[in-house]
């Protein structure tokens, strides 16, 4: 098969199967683009995962494009991001005209409330993953722990972390930690 196809078929299967957004993604994606493809290794994934987080847009469309454009160039790019948005654009055109005239029942409140519940337990898998993958020594714990209170404590843009985040990297590694 033709790489374009191939690349907007294969996120078009993640896209139709995420559930929850960008985080809850992640195993899909490892699944896919790692396991079964080998476009990208794990540490490319998650710095890939990284970068989509820290720039605008959606992470699943962020991640998508660095994947495609890695592999393909822009072409590459373009039919990896198309792919992922292509479902979610049918499903939500089909739904939105039903979501609304059903919208005040009973039943379709509490299988929103346990949809909720479900997608919050997808993203904890894709944080702990994440946070196994990303937290591997001291320095990184100490890291992870002062952006996270710092984020719980104040109302400070999450771009002054990952700015912030990104500098202490550098200087970690100038100072001659070996992994950061």
């Amino acid at each position: 098969m033709s790489i374009y196809p191939d690349l907007f078929l294969t996120f078009a299967k993640v896209g139709v199967m995420t559930f929850g957004g960008g985080y809850a993604m992640l195993p899909i994606l490892q699944r896919e683009v790692v396991d079964n493809k080998g476009w990208a290794t794990e540490e490319e994934l998650m710095d890939y995962f990284a970068i989509g987080q820290c720039t605008p847009g959606v992470i699943a469309v962020n991640t998508a494009t660095f994947i495609g454009q890695k592999r393909k160039g822009i072409m590459g790019g373009i039919c990896a991001t198309l792919g992922v948005v292509f479902p979610s654009l049918i499903i939500i055109s089909l739904l939105a005209g039903v979501i609304t005239a059903f919208s005040h029942l009973a039943w379709v409140n509490h299988a929103f409330g346990g949809i909720r519940v479900c997608v919050c337990i997808l993203i904890l898998n894709a944080v702990v993953k994440l946070l196994k993958k990303s937290v591997i020594d001291a320095p990184t714990a100490v890291l992870f722990a002062v952006v996270a209170l710092c984020a719980y404590f104040t109302s400070l843009s999450p771009v002054w972390f990952v700015l912030a985040a990104a500098a202490a990297g550098i200087i970690l590694k100038n100072m001659g930690v070996k992994k950061v």
